[in-house]
């Protein structure tokens, strides 16, 4: 420290000393009203109802042709069982005249709506039968069928009797048929409409329900409650419904911990040079550094601006590292030249603090696609990382080799160190914003906490993969493996 007086350092609020910045929370928007037509409900219902009335409806086109037929059918077999009748108490006297008991038989046969026709020797008692049916039954024939009789149509059921006699009886199909069938379907198919409409509403409410307890949930992620849980129900889909918000709410919890934690690691790096470079400034501005310590105020306040500038700009790259505009200029790299380009450099800082630096690489050259400035980044930054940790007398390495015994597998690049490293729990989460910074500020030196995450973003986007793990010299080693192949190059986000 120069020789002047310490400069006086501005009182820290409690918001300044760590507090979390608070984060506006949106209000929760105004629930959209909605019309009648619109809701799962009703469209369930009249899903359900439109259903319905299709199955009456076509149920109604089948069953009234078949209940008419049968309708008729039965009429057809009474009438024959009728005619049968007729035919044995006329059998034996159609050859003796018109008698009192033929006049009786015809009487009570047309008090039921029946006519009846008596054939002797192959001619009808009076008109209205088709000459057909007369034919027929003259000639020995029974006749049961549907025939115009008087010009309406007819049930027409005819009994043959020896000699050429015989009875025909003729009903007339009854207008009204139709509508008797259609009077006693209508409570059976009213029945069926409402059923449609009770299933309809009850399968709505059991499809909603769910969905309207998923949507609540949404809101109250929405609106910052983090502990809200949907319950995990059948049907499947359902379940899979409450299990991804489930999800989403415990991925929200996790990301704003981080978040939170990544604020608080940033706001102390950047508030640690800005207090520097103020508490100096004041000096500065009310004389109480001499002359004489200018040139050191003003020296240290470049540095702290330095670092100051050199976090803001790894944040910058951090916040456009996904972004579709983010420059990479890939081309083919020799990664033993980029390591023999980078050993004057290292050497000379390691040098400096008595750490010992080697670059280990092949006689030939290792090829691989990459953008050569920032896989340099990525380097610079991991052995930078390196030299932070490792105590004097210990080495730094820099080790390239091919990723395989074919040439176009790519190359890999490695940093080892003798420095305390890292445990396997460190190594889980080495790469994400802050995790290691948060974990070791104070008990060794320490970054900004951004470094490895921006070259493992670094990495990805080249189309490359990065690792962590333990080095034979006792510290950390860090793998970056690139490929040879332009293709796996990511040109955009």
């Amino acid at each position: 420290m120069p020789d002047h007086p310490v400069p006086r350092q501005p009182a820290r609020t409690e918001a300044q000393a760590g507090a979390l910045p608070v984060v506006a929370v949106p209000p929760p928007a105004a629930p959209r009203r909605r019309r009648f037509g619109e809701t799962l409900t009703a469209r369930a219902v009249l899903v359900t109802c439109t259903v319905a009335l299709v199955s009456v409806l076509v149920t109604a086109i089948v069953a009234v042709p078949l209940a008419i037929r049968g309708a008729e059918r039965r009429d057809q077999e009474a009438l024959a069982a009728q005619a049968r009748l007729a035919a044995e108490v006329l059998r034996t006297r159609l050859d003796r005249g018109r008698t009192a008991d033929e006049e009786r038989l015809i009487r009570q046969l047309r008090s039921q709506g029946i006519d009846a026709y008596l054939i002797r020797g192959g001619t009808a008692d009076r008109a209205g039968l088709p000459p057909r049916v007369v034919q027929r039954v003259g000639q020995g024939r029974n006749v049961s069928a549907r025939r115009p009789v008087d010009g309406r149509r007819a049930l027409v059921e005819g009994r043959a009797l020896p000699g050429g006699n015989g009875v025909v009886l003729s009903r007339a199909s009854s207008p009204g048929l139709w509508r008797q069938v259609l009077i006693s379907l209508w409570l059976p198919l009213l029945a069926g409409l409402a059923a449609g409409v009770v299933a309809g509403l009850l399968l709505a409410r059991r499809l909603a329900r769910p969905i309207r307890v998923a949507a609540t949930a949404a809101a109250r992620l929405r609106a910052g409650d983090r502990a809200v849980r949907v319950p995990v129900e059948p049907p499947d889909e359902v379940a899979d419904l409450a299990e991804a918000l489930n999800g989403l709410a415990a991925a929200l919890t996790t990301s704003e911990g981080r978040q939170r934690e990544f604020l608080l690691s940033v706001s102390h790096e950047l508030r640690t040079p800005l207090t520097a470079i103020r508490g100096y400034a004041e000096a500065l501005a009310d004389g109480v550094i001499e002359a004489d310590g200018t040139a050191a105020a003003g020296r240290t306040m470049l540095a702290e601006s330095q670092h100051l500038d050199r976090l803001i700009g790894d944040l910058l790259a951090l916040a456009r590292l996904e972004a579709a505009d983010f420059p990479l200029e890939p081309a083919p790299v020799d990664l033993t030249r980029l390591a023999a380009d980078a050993e004057p450099t290292w050497s000379g800082r390691c040098a400096a603090v008595g750490v010992s630096f080697r670059v280990e690489s092949p006689d030939r050259p290792v090829p691989a696609y990459t953008d050569p400035g920032r896989i340099r980044q990525v380097v610079d930054g991991l052995l930078e990382n390196a030299l932070r940790v490792v105590p004097p007398g210990a080495p730094v390495v820099l080790a390239v080799r091919q990723t395989g015994a074919d040439p176009a597998a790519g190359g890999v690049l490695e940093v080892r160190d003798g420095g305390p490293g890292l445990t396997d729990d460190d190594l889980a989460v080495a790469f994400e914003r802050g995790a290691l910074h948060e974990r070791y500020r104070g008990v060794r030196k320490v970054g900004s906490g951004l470094g490895l995450a921006l070259a493992a973003g670094l990495v990805r986007r080249l189309g490359g993969d990065i690792t962590a793990g333990h080095a034979p010299e006792g510290g950390a080693a860090f793998t970056v493996r690139l490929p040879s192949d332009p293709y796996r190059i990511r040109t955009s986000a």
